[in-house]
């Protein structure tokens, strides 16, 4: 019997040495079932033995607001563009929060899962991936919220609200984000597993790179001066987008969106290439 006749009696054959390159896709389809549970994982377990549970969905965003509004629009007077406050200030919460949990949570995947990793074999993407979807699963639910309180200003306070074409570029920028933060996410994530100051770096530069990111004040409110700054952070173009095609305000150019979809592929590629040289090693490090 040769060797490819050996290897035709097995379903899967796990080699010791692969090129980097070898992104394993097909071994992520064939987990996808795996994938789904860890999802569901994600979902149930991050709210289990809690009191409100899911509610913490709803609560986060609309309290968050209340307090942008409080301290940002009336003590700090910063412009929204002629937009109502509250409706602003949650576009950008909505879409600044699924970002920050992709990336936070990607960041600490090898510390997090140390014990699973060495144990048993499964592509090691797939617990990234989980983490993506899981807070797909989230910002879903915020979008719900952020619906309602357009239905209140329209019917409350007379808001003529007026959406565009350009709302159906909205799952892509979603696309793009999630992009931008699982790159960004794999690449400190591999690091860490040698230098681990970097994750306590990132639980506070991800708050101070929200202030460099059209959040809280729309990019045209911003100083001439630190604009072109701002717009080479390449979510800005991401959550103008957003904006832009939702509520009809903002900053949108084709170039922007163009920007931050190459800065995505080129953070994702490297990301996942950084991830599989280091996924050998990892367990001899973390």
């Amino acid at each position: 019997m040769n060797k490819e006749e050996a290897l035709r009696e097995w379903d899967l054959v796990i080699e010791p040495t692969t090129s980097v390159f070898n992104l394993h896709l097909r071994d992520i389809w064939r987990y996808r079932d795996l994938l789904g549970l860890l999802v569901r994982r994600d979902f149930v377990s991050f709210y289990k033995q809690t009191i409100l549970g899911p509610l913490w969905f709803f609560i986060q965003p609309v309290f968050t607001t209340i307090t942008y509004v409080i301290i940002f629009g009336r003590l700090a007077g910063l412009s929204t563009d002629n937009l109502p406050a509250p409706l602003s200030y949650m576009t950008g919460i909505v879409a600044w929060n699924y970002f920050a949990e992709c990336l936070t949570k990607t960041s600490t995947v090898f510390r997090d899962n140390a014990n699973i990793f060495g144990k048993v074999y499964f592509p090691r993407l797939i617990m990234p991936l989980s983490i993506v979807f899981s807070n797909l699963v989230r910002f879903g639910i915020q979008l719900i919220i952020l619906g309602i309180t357009i239905l209140y200003y329209i019917f409350s306070k007379n808001y003529h609200f007026q959406p565009n074409a350009y709302l159906l570029l909205f799952p892509f920028a979603v696309l793009v984000m999630a992009a931008q933060g699982l790159g960004m996410g794999l690449i400190v994530s591999a690091l860490t597993t040698k230098y681990r100051d970097l994750g306590f770096l990132i639980t506070f530069g991800v708050q101070l790179f929200m202030y460099a990111t059209p959040v809280i004040y729309p990019l045209s409110s911003a100083p001439l001066k630190f604009r072109k700054i701002i717009e080479l952070n390449p979510l800005s173009g991401v959550i103008e987008t957003m904006r832009f095609g939702l509520l009809n305000k903002g900053s949108f150019t084709w170039q922007m969106l163009g920007y931050s979809t190459a800065s995505a592929l080129i953070l994702l590629l490297f990301g996942i290439l950084i991830f599989n040289r280091v996924e050998r090693s990892f367990v001899d490090t973390v």
